[in-house]
Parts: C-alpha cells; structure tokens; sequence
C-alpha cells in the first residue's frame, strides 16, 4: 500500500490548477507524469495536445471480442485560496487521522488514481486485462471541459467503447457504497437591472424613480410562489418523474433525512418543492437559485443612494427530460413577463449543461453494483447526484455509451474548499473495486 501512496502523493504535489494560467505550466507537467506512469505500467499512453490543456489517452493491446471500457478521470484541481484557512499546505500531501489532506485528494486525482492502481494490480498479477480499456483523462474539467467535447467528437473511433466507468462522485455516507446513474443538468445566467444614468439621492429622487435594486428583489421573488414551488411557466413539464422504486429507496438512504440536512448545512430548516423528501429535492428536481446578487452602497453605515443598476445571478438545475436551452428561453420569457416598470432588463445566458440519465438496473449497471458490493462487503443504493457534470451527458450522445458513476468521496470531503481530504479505506476500497469492475463488465 506504500508505494501506492507515494504514486498518489507524487500526484497530488502538482498544482494542476487549470483556471489560472500562471499554472499552465503545471498542468502540463502533470499530464506529463500521468503520461509516464501510464506508459510504466505497459500500456501505450499518449499525450494529445489542444487548445487548452493536454488530454491523456492510454490503452492496453485491444484484442476482438472482448468489451471496451473507458475510464473517464480529469488531473486538473481547483484553486485553494482561502490558503489561511488550510491546515497543511495544500500541494504537500499529509497522511493524518485515516484521511490523505490535500487539494484534489478526492477531486479528482485520488479517486481517479484508484483506478490506475487498480489497473497497475491486476496487470501485475495476472499479466493482461479481462477488458479492451481506454483511460481518457483531461486537465480542464473544473473550467467546464471546454476542449474535451470536441477532441471526443474529432477521435470517436479511438475511443469507441461499450461502457464508461467515472469516479467523480460520492457515497451518500462513510461505508455506503453508492452508484450513481442520474446528474442534473445546468443553465445559467445574469441580469443586469438599469434605471437612471447615475446613482441618485434617495430624498430628492426616491418615489419617481423606480430603483432597480427593488426591481432585482422583485424579479427573485417572482421565481418561486410562498410554498417553494418554481413560477415559471413550463418550467415543470418535460421533467421525468420519479419512479416508485427510487423513492422506497431513497427513504432508506443513510444521511438523507431532514435533520441530516440540517446538521450538515447548519440550516434552521429545510425548504423546498412541496411534496418531496430532501433527497428526491436534490437528486430528481429541478431547481431555480440566486447565486449571485448586488446594487447600491455596501459600505459601513448608511448612504441615502437610490443605484443605477442592479444585478443577479441565476443557475437552474435541471433534471430529465429537461432541455437547457428550451429552459433559458422560459426563464428569459419570465423575466421579461416580471420586469417591473421604468427599468430596463438585460440578460446575458452563461454556460449550460445537459441532465444525464441511464438505466442502473441494466447489464453493465449491474456489474457495477457488484463490484462495489464485492469492494465494500455492502449493498450499494442507487441514487441521482444532485449536481451536474456536463461532459457524461456529452459522453453519452457523442459515443453511445453510459457510464456508471463510482462515487468514493464523502460528504465531509471539503472538496472545492479548504482542507479538502479523501479516507484511505476509500482509496483502498477504489483500487479493489477497479479489479472486480472489469472482471464483471468481462461477463456482460
């Protein structure tokens, strides 16, 4: 197990953060071990270039009539700062208390690491894969994989696949083995609110001027009616609904209950759609939320002003059969429809995403639940994720295959902020399970 440390320890001493050019250099140079390490083990590995960041391909000698995997797995991570509030310094791996400390130590180098081990142990064992595998790992995932789905779509023959096998998800709680095969989609967007041409003073112009940070409130609040519900018009009428299996289940599910979400938010209290517990609100429906909001003074003490503008940000979460830009339309039509007079409403549409949906009870989803069984001496449940990883969906439309998602984080893995940290067991755990996973897609 040591030297399957240091493999991942070496990994994660790379500061691969892909948002932030004075890291370029970085990313490279990961990608290039990555390369190294795969090449190592005996596989033939390539580092492609592209307008970004490199993509790592690497395969094993292909032979016909056997399955096609692809590993999916990106080396790039997300920036740390708050740097104060870390406890060890992030791009210097610390074992402590059962869990590896470091930036990316879950997302995604440790869980994705998992699997070249895994890869590492059954070739050194037993000389060759049950499997044709394909390991297809980027370095802009957290930049929202913007040269991924046109490299894909350029290489379609060379990663042709039967079955995709993705760790970038998690285990609803610590010795639950979790598969996922839903994610929510995405569209978001900004508003920017504009009245008069300068700020005002709120005594001499207040009441014969409409002050757009009023009308930023009033938009808010016409998204929602008072019981949570979401106002748009049409927003509800290609969602999927629920099946009754996926609602027993999830009333099983470990950590999911009201008080979890409580204890784990440090929320007075739940809210949402009426009609649904908290694990159908996150995992099965479709959501609207301010993420963004600003206008005016935001000083220390009072300053009478009545703003020029206001702005806000929006995302949407989606579900299926939901379509991002049929929904952009109708939150545009909205927003139009509640723009309060004397002001002038501009929308700018960001970034979107596709929900992602496949059948767990097929073939492969079930050897994927045996592998997690067999790795973890538990029953894994079978849940949607909540939140939204476009390039499975674009996985699935380009090369028409699912993918199995093989969470190993858990919830109080801090990623994206500081201290983010992953459980040894599950590294472990990770690196049994790949073995068994491609003996069992073998079967199908």
């Amino acid at each position: 197990m040591q030297s399957q440390l240091d493999d991942l320890f070496s990994f994660l001493r790379f500061p691969s953060i892909s948002t932030d050019s004075k890291h370029a250099g970085d990313v490279l140079a990961c990608g290039q071990w990555l390369q190294e390490k795969l090449t190592g083990m005996g596989l033939e590995a390539k580092l492609h270039e592209t307008p970004g960041h490199p993509v790592v391909v690497a395969k094993n000698a292909h032979q016909e009539g056997r399955k096609t995997v692809l590993i999916y797995g990106h080396y790039d991570v997300q920036p740390v700062d708050p740097l104060e509030l870390w406890d060890t310094p992030p791009f210097e791996p610390v074992l402590k208390d059962g869990r590896i400390w470091a930036r990316g130590a879950t997302d995604n180098k440790g869980q994705m690491m998992a699997h070249v081990l895994g890869v590492e142990k059954t070739l050194k064992e037993h000389g060759e894969l049950p499997v044709n595998l394909i390991f297809l790992f980027e370095g802009e995932e957290e930049i929202g994989s913007p040269s991924l789905v046109p490299f894909i779509e350029a290489n379609k023959e060379m990663l042709a696949c039967d079955v995709i096998a993705v760790s970038d998800t998690g285990m609803v709680a610590r010795g639950v083995p979790t598969m996922g095969y839903g994610l929510r989609g995405i569209t978001c967007c900004e508003v920017t609110v504009r009245g008069p041409k300068g700020d005002l003073h709120s005594g001499i112009y207040g009441g014969a001027v409409a002050n757009p940070a009023t009308a930023v409130a009033r938009l808010v609040a016409s998204l929602h009616d008072d019981e949570g519900n979401i106002a748009i018009e049409g927003f509800y009428d290609d969602v999927k609904p629920l099946e009754n299996w996926e609602r027993e289940m999830w009333a099983q599910v470990p950590g999911m209950s009201d008080q979890d979400m409580m204890e784990q938010t440090g929320a007075p209290a739940v809210f949402g759609e009426p009609g649904y517990s908290s694990a159908e609100r996150l995992w099965a429906r479709p959501t609207a939320e301010v993420n963004g909001i600003g206008g005016g003074y935001q000083g220390e003490g009072s300053k009478t002003v009545l703003p020029a503008q206001a702005m806000v940000k929006f995302s949407f979460r989606l579900v299926p059969d939901q379509d991002p830009k049929d929904i952009s339309k109708k939150v545009q039509a909205h927003l139009e429809k509640h723009a309060p007079a004397g002001v002038r409403v501009e929308v700018e549409v960001g970034h979107d995403g596709k929900p992602y949906y496949s059948d767990p009870h097929s073939a492969f989803g079930k050897a994927g639940q045996i592998a997690l069984e067999k790795a973890f001496g538990k029953q894994p449940v079978l849940i949607r994720e909540g939140g939204s990883i476009p390039i499975i969906k674009d996985m699935q439309d380009i090369l028409g295959a699912d993918s199995l998602l093989l969470g190993l984080a858990l919830p109080d893995c801090q990623i994206h902020a500081p201290n983010e940290n992953f459980w040894v067991e599950n590294f472990e755990g990770g690196i049994a399970m790949n073995a068994i996973l491609l003996q069992e897609l073998a079967k199908v």
